[in-house]
């Protein structure tokens, strides 16, 4: 759906979140469900080059991908 920018790929596990620091590096936290309280985990060892304008997340595919978002004016 998205345009992919990353090249490492990520297994996603059940229970956790995965999502895109401010850093460009992919992160997972667990889920409030699970009752874990563990820090978010660091999952790539390159960061992704974020751009404004866009929203950067972890695809079905696995890689990180990006969509621009569109302003209300």
């Amino acid at each position: 759906m998205g345009e992919i920018v990353g090249n490492e790929k990520i297994n996603k596990e059940k229970g956790y979140v995965y999502y895109v620091g401010k850093d460009g590096y992919v992160y997972a936290s667990p889920m409030k469900y699970t009752k874990k309280t563990e820090p978010p985990k660091k999952l790539t060892k390159n960061p992704v080059k974020r751009e404004p304008g866009y929203l950067y997340f972890v695809g079905k595919s696995g890689y990180v991908e990006r969509v621009p978002v569109r302003r209300k004016k």
